[in-house]
């Protein structure tokens, strides 16, 4: 991976980095928002800590370990990733509560246009700012988004240290085994 500098790093800032969509997704899985390393590289999820892409394959949803730089090869398995709030920032709480509620807002129309089975939130802190339910748990959500169902994922940061990686892919194969169910006759 190409090492970026300080300076690379900050000039991301408030970038924007493409979402990986197609029509007919099983699961859009949802970021909080790109970090400045994804901004830099224009990859989500590219920061070597997180778990993103290694429990998406530990949990079953990929045959191998994508990298970050593979997002493209995501719609072919039925998965695609956007993010809660668009702009990059260094940490999660730099964004405020009204990036988070309007980003809640355009998220829902997208979802409404993409029509993916699943939306998968990754981050309970980030589900509950931008839809304000504030109870919320990880698992399925009793609400829609966008008129589909959503599942609420540990945040695969490597700042969560309530989870593994292990424990995280026992939750994000539940919601692959919900995705499949839903696609069984």
């Amino acid at each position: 991976m190409t090492r970026f500098t300080r300076e690379e790093l900050e000039a991301a800032r408030d970038r924007v980095i493409p979402d990986v969509v197609a029509g007919g997704l099983r699961v859009l899985f949802c970021g909080i928002n790109p970090g400045l390393l994804s901004a830099a590289t224009g990859h989500h999820f590219a920061r070597p800590g997180n778990r993103f892409w290694p429990v998406l394959h530990l949990s079953g949803f990929t045959p191998r370990q994508l990298l970050p730089a593979e997002q493209d090869e995501l719609p072919a398995y039925g998965l695609g990733i956007t993010n809660v709030v668009a702009r990059a920032t260094a940490r999660a709480d730099e964004l405020s509560a009204e990036e988070y509620v309007e980003g809640g807002r355009l998220l829902d129309a997208k979802v409404g246009r993409l029509r993916p089975e699943w939306l998968a939130v990754v981050g309970i802190t980030a589900y509950r700012a931008a839809f304000g339910e504030k109870k919320a748990g990880i698992g399925p959500q009793e609400r829609t988004v966008g008129g589909s169902r959503v599942w609420v994922l540990p945040n695969p940061s490597g700042l969560n240290a309530h989870w593994t990686a292990a424990t995280m892919a026992e939750e994000y194969a539940r919601l692959r085994v919900a995705a499949q169910a839903q696609d069984a006759p």
